[in-house]
């Protein structure tokens, strides 16, 4: 994902997280992976490094990092929006 697609998905969803409890928004922002999840992504990783991928496991890791790509923006959004609030 590039960073025009990032900052659209952003403005979009921005009025959302504002209307968002803030224990939702703060449990976004918390969000990390589990531990299974983890070591398959270094898995794919290093096969990619490799050149070792098949074409399922590409398919699986481009997936993978399209999630990651789309977490990080939802959380990035989730972050701003507890900053902006009043305390």
């Amino acid at each position: 994902m590039n960073a025009t697609t990032e900052g659209l998905i952003g403005k979009f969803l921005e009025p959302v997280f504002r209307s968002l409890p803030v224990t939702a928004t703060l449990q976004i922002s918390e969000l990390t992976a589990d531990s299974r999840f983890q070591k398959r992504v270094e898995y794919l990783a290093g096969q990619a490094n490799e050149a070792e991928l098949t074409e399922d496991e590409r398919a699986e890791y481009l997936a993978l990092i399209d999630a990651g790509d789309i977490l990080a923006t939802l959380q990035a959004i989730a972050r701003q929006t507890l900053r902006e609030q009043p305390r």
